[in-house]
C-alpha cells in the first residue's frame, strides 16, 4: 500500500495536469457510488441509476451554487466594514457593561487590529483579481485548465457508471495470494475514508444550516459566514465552535436589538451542540470513527506544501491509507519478542 502510494504520487509529478480533473472526478464517483448501488439494488439499472444521480446532484450543486454566491457576495462586501466597526464599537460596548474603561493599550491595539482585518480583505479582492489576470494572460494554462475542468463531469459519469468494474480491473492485477489480505485492508481503508467523509462533511453542513439559520433570526451581521465557519469549523473540536461565538458577540455588539439577541445567540449554539451530541453524530452519522481532524489538518498542509493542489486532493485518501498501515504495524509490532519480552525471559 505504501509502495503504490509512492507510485502514485511519481504519476503525478509527471502528469501533473491531467491529474486534478481525474481526481476530481474519482473523488465523485467514489462519494456517489454508494447512492448508485443503492438503487442498482432495488432494480434500476447502472446507467440509468447514474443518470438520476448525476442529474440530481447537478440541479442541487447549481441551485446551491445560484443562491450561495450571491450571498457570499454581498456578504462578503460586509466584511471590511464589519471588522473596521467592530474595532471602534466593540470596546464601548465592553467597557459599558464592565462599568470600567478598558487600558489603553487594549483600546489601541483592538483598533490597529480592524484595521489590519479590514485592509486585509480589501486588498483580497484585487490580489485575487490579478492572480487571475496574471492567469488568464498566459493563454495556453487557461485553456488547458477550462478544458480540464469541463471535462470533470464527463469523467465523473463515466466513472461512476463503471466503478465495479474498475474495482474489478484493480482487483484482478493483484497476485492471486495477495487478494484477501489486501481486499481486507482497502476494506479498512474505506471504511476510515467513508466514515470521515460521510461524518465530517454531514455534520459541518447540519451545523453550519442550523448556525445561520439561528443567527440569521437573531438578526445578528454576517450569520450566514459565521454560521459556515463555526459549521464546518467544527472538524476541530471546540475551535469552530469557539470562532463562531466570538464573531457573533462582535456581530451581537455591532446590532444590538436587546437582550432577546444574546438569548437568540445562546440558544443557536446550545441547540446546535445538543442536536450535534444527541441526534447528528449518532442516529445520521453513526459511531464510526474515521480520522482524527488534527490528523486530516497535518496531513492537508503538508500535502499540500510537497505536492501543491493535487497534494491537497489526495491528502485525506493518503491519511486513510496511512491510518491502516499504521495499525497494522502497531499490531504486528505487540506480537513480536520485543514488545512481549518472551525471549529475554526464557
Amino acid at each position: 500500500m505504501v509502495g503504490s502510494l509512492g507510485l502514485v504520487f511519481a504519476l503525478l509529478s509527471v502528469f501533473g495536469g491531467v491529474a486534478v480533473p481525474v481526481l476530481l472526478a474519482l473523488s465523485g464517483a467514489y462519494i456517489f457510488n454508494p447512492m448508485v448501488t443503492a438503487l442498482e439494488k432495488r432494480g434500476l439499472d447502472r446507467t440509468w441509476g447514474t443518470t438520476l444521480v448525476f442529474v440530481g446532484g447537478t440541479l442541487l450543486a447549481a441551485g446551491a451554487v445560484l443562491y450561495l454566491v450571491p450571498v457570499f457576495r454581498d456578504e462578503a462586501a460586509k466584511l471590511p466594514d464589519f471588522f473596521r466597526r467592530g474595532s471602534t464599537q466593540v470596546v464601548p460596548h465592553i467597557e459599558a457593561l464592565l462599568g470600567r474603561s478598558l487600558p489603553d493599550l487594549v483600546r489601541q491595539r483592538t483598533a490597529e487590529l480592524g484595521q489590519q482585518a479590514s485592509d486585509l480583505v480589501q486588498s483580497a479582492g484585487p490580489a485575487a483579481a490579478r492572480i487571475l489576470a496574471s492567469f488568464a494572460g498566459n493563454t495556453a494554462r487557461f485553456v488547458a485548465t477550462l478544458l480540464g475542468l469541463s471535462v470533470v463531469p464527463v469523467l465523473a459519469f463515466f466513472f461512476l457508471q463503471d466503478y465495479p468494474r474498475l474495482m474489478g480491473m484493480v482487483r484482478d492485477l493483484l497476485p492471486r495470494r495477495t487478494v484477501a489480505l489486501v481486499g481486507r485492508r482497502f476494506a479498512e481503508v474505506d471504511e476510515v475514508l467513508s466514515a470521515f467523509v460521510r461524518g465530517q462533511l454531514t455534520v459541518g453542513a447540519v451545523l453550519s444550516a442550523i448556525y445561520s439559520v439561528g443567527l440569521s433570526l437573531a438578526g445578528i451581521d454576517m450569520a450566514i459566514v459565521i454560521g459556515v465557519i463555526a459549521g464546518f469549523g467544527n472538524m476541530v473540536p471546540y475551535l469552530g465552535t469557539g470562532v463562531g461565538i466570538l464573531l457573533s458577540l462582535v456581530g451581537l455588539m455591532l446590532s444590538w436589538q436587546g437582550p432577546w439577541q444574546l438569548a437568540a445567540v445562546a440558544g443557536t449554539f446550545v441547540v446546535g451542540q445538543m442536536l450535534e451530541g444527541l441526534v447528528i453524530t449518532p442516529r445520521i452519522v453513526g459511531e464510526k470513527v474515521g480520522l482524527a481532524p488534527v490528523a486530516v489538518i497535518i496531513a492537508i498542509l503538508a500535502f499540500g506544501e510537497l505536492f501543491g493542489f493535487v497534494g491537497i486532493l489526495l491528502a485525506v485518501p493518503v491519511a486513510a491509507i496511512l491510518k491502516v498501515v499504521l495499525r497494522v504495524v502497531v499490531q504486528r509490532y505487540r506480537r513480536t519478542s520485543l514488545y512481549t519480552g518472551e525471549a529475554s525471559s526464557q
